[in-house]
């Protein structure tokens, strides 16, 4: 049974490149509910105060917060736990207290010690976003239709629980209720180690050019690919590295051993061997969603969606009015370093480049890659 309700006031601490998408989509869907927020930034909460995002800019965790119903926290991982205290003396009954970090076993080893804050706490990652940062880069539709993990406290009630899912899906995410140290390790061997696997790879790349810079210089393709996270923010990776570093080093010394496995791989020469290794790596990953080959040419776009009745149909119709085919189509769920709601992917770059002009004169919001 799903509970229909809506809190009614809502307070944010941190409003950057998450936190600002939250309370963006919170305002679209909800524009009568009062947002607060307190930001370290001044321009942040200018321009939200200009967006008619939040309607109070506070300068610090105030007693402003005291009759929030939600208070989500988006500060940096190690900075959210420096607010727990604080939010502990204004804690009242009806209080959820969330955060949307990536990382959760420090924000809930720290709510352990305030017993009665942990019984209103329901941690919170929204798998979305993307290698930016800041407020000027969240959108009002970047939580739509993406996984939104939920991992609440033993101590938190189960209404409570079916409350915020309920709260989570009426504002166009997917909830997925998880355990904190289950989702630590499910992200740090699917977000975390692949990013510090993609820094490495291109540290690793940096010290082998030459002068030349003749890397740098042809790189494209797979190297681009399987590195383009390491543009990401890296005082953000930092707090990753500090808040998930047991779960971090476990992979990577799995990663190791699994590293050392296909240089012997390689280094036996049984052509039989090496193909079975690709292949089966390739069935796997092309199980995943609708992303394929990442060494071949890919011709795709993500853009902006709502959920509605008929949003995907007539986005395909335009396409196909005009003779474009579409190779594949559909919705993005985990869009971690990742923007626009739907993927859409071409068999040429003559049909790419004639779906970008027309989507756009459509006033579709659109992603290259």
């Amino acid at each position: 049974m799903e509970i229909h309700m809506k809190p009614e006031k809502i307070g944010f601490i941190g409003l950057g490149h998450i936190g600002g998408s939250v309370a963006k989509t919170i305002h679209r869907i909800y524009p009568d509910i009062p947002l607060i927020a307190y930001d370290t930034c001044a321009e942040t909460l200018a321009a939200a105060l200009e967006d008619g995002v939040i309607t109070e800019a506070c300068d610090g965790v105030t007693d402003a917060f005291s009759d929030c119903e939600y208070i989500y926290l988006c500060a940096p991982v190690l900075d959210n736990n420096d607010y727990v205290q604080k939010l502990s003396d204004l804690l009242h009954a009806n209080m959820l207290l969330t955060d949307v970090g990536s990382v959760k076993n420090k924000i809930h080893e720290n709510i352990h010690h305030y017993p009665e804050l942990e019984k209103h706490f329901i941690g919170g990652h929204p798998m979305c976003g993307t290698e930016y940062t800041g407020y000027e880069n969240s959108t009002p539709y970047m939580l739509e239709n993406a996984y939104y993990v939920l991992t609440p406290t033993p101590t938190v009630s189960h209404s409570k629980v079916m409350e915020f899912e309920s709260f989570i899906k009426n504002i166009g995410a997917i909830p997925l209720v998880l355990d904190y140290q289950k989702h630590d390790f499910s992200v740090g061997s699917i977000s975390h180690l692949p990013t510090v696997i993609a820094c490495t790879l291109v540290n690793l790349v940096k010290g082998l050019d030459d002068d030349s810079e003749t890397l740098r210089t042809i790189a494209a393709g797979g190297f681009k690919d399987i590195t383009r996270v390491a543009s990401s923010d890296p005082c953000m990776w930092e707090n990753i590295c500090v808040a998930n570093k047991d779960q971090i080093l476990e992979l990577i010394d799995a990663y190791i051993e699994k590293f050392q496995e296909t240089k012997e791989t390689i280094a036996h020469g049984d052509q039989s061997e090496i193909r079975n290794f690709f292949s089966s790596a390739k069935e796997y990953r092309d199980s995943f969603n609708i992303n394929r080959g990442a060494l071949r040419p890919i011709y795709r776009l993500f853009l902006d969606l709502i959920d509605e009745a008929g949003g995907i149909a007539t986005i395909a119709t335009i396409l196909a009015t005009n003779g474009i085919s579409i190779k594949n189509i559909g919705i993005i769920h985990n869009r971690e370093f990742q923007q626009g709601v739907l993927q859409v992917e071409f068999y040429d770059q003559e049909s790419y480049d004639h779906a970008v002009k027309l989507l756009n004169r459509h006033h579709y919001t659109i992603y290259e890659k």
